[in-house]
């Protein structure tokens, strides 16, 4: 039977997006993730997140100047080409950004294949760049990256502008990561190894987005003391068969 002219149609809800797909960051979009009920305590947690993150980076930065300069030496010593490269990196809200680091692989090494992951006993790494990889002391000048607001000492690892662009479309829910300041080092770091398939990439993602949703101060300074354990050598103390969260990408 048909409804009467007089009743009022029924009102449609508008359909929620569905966050499981990639988001396409532009530096002032909105994001569309729930908002907490009570977002200034996550604005507040950030503001003291950056301002611990800087007062650190200054600290290590100035601490780790002699172990800085005799790596720079030592690079330069051993191969051709510069001690310190810079790298287009994908961060927080989509933003590029510059990344420093230690090189530890020869000289022009992507001319010929472009950018690419790493692989186990990659010829592309030098013999003092396996010993700087294996300490992470290739990693010591993203500590001015953290200092300049662009990365923070924990989240998730930056990606390559050339290589998100191919996950976005084949990892849902990949951009979420980018809700945060990516990471020196963080949660999927300390228990996963490095990416090599688009299964591991899933894994990581998985691992990111609990952090960004669980992340707490007793969980941070877990992640910096298992960070130090894994420099050490002493990964076994804490590390346990690589689990996947429950929570769902």
């Amino acid at each position: 039977m048909p409804d009467s002219p007089s009743r009022r149609p029924a009102v449609l809800a508008k359909p929620r997006p569905d966050l499981r797909h990639p988001i396409s960051f532009t530096p002032r979009s909105a994001l569309p993730i729930p908002r907490p009920s009570r977002p200034w305590l996550s604005d507040m947690r950030e503001a003291l997140k950056a301002g611990f993150d800087r007062v650190s980076a200054l600290v290590l930065l100035i601490a780790g100047l002699p172990v800085l300069a005799g790596c720079v030496l030592l690079v330069r010593l051993t191969s051709r080409g510069p001690a310190i490269y810079s790298q287009q990196r994908v961060g927080k809200e989509g933003r590029v950004f510059t990344l420093l680091k230690i090189r530890s692989m020869y000289h022009d090494c992507e001319s010929l294949t472009g950018p690419r992951w790493c692989m186990p006993d990659d010829p592309r790494i030098t013999p003092v760049g396996k010993l700087l990889r294996k300490l992470h002391l290739d990693e010591l000048p993203q500590l001015w990256n953290v200092l300049k607001g662009e990365m923070s000492l924990i989240g998730p690892r930056p990606e390559r502008p050339e290589i998100c662009k191919k996950l976005r479309k084949l990892v849902p829910g990949y951009d979420r990561r980018h809700i945060v300041r990516p990471g020196i080092t963080g949660f999927a770091q300390i228990h996963l190894p490095p990416d090599t398939c688009i299964r591991s990439v899933k894994n990581k993602v998985a691992y990111d987005l609990y952090y960004i949703r669980r992340g707490s101060l007793l969980m941070e300074i877990g992640i910096l003391a298992c960070t130090v354990l894994k420099m050490l050598g002493l990964k076994a103390l804490y590390h346990r068969p690589p689990r996947r969260p429950t929570e769902e990408i």
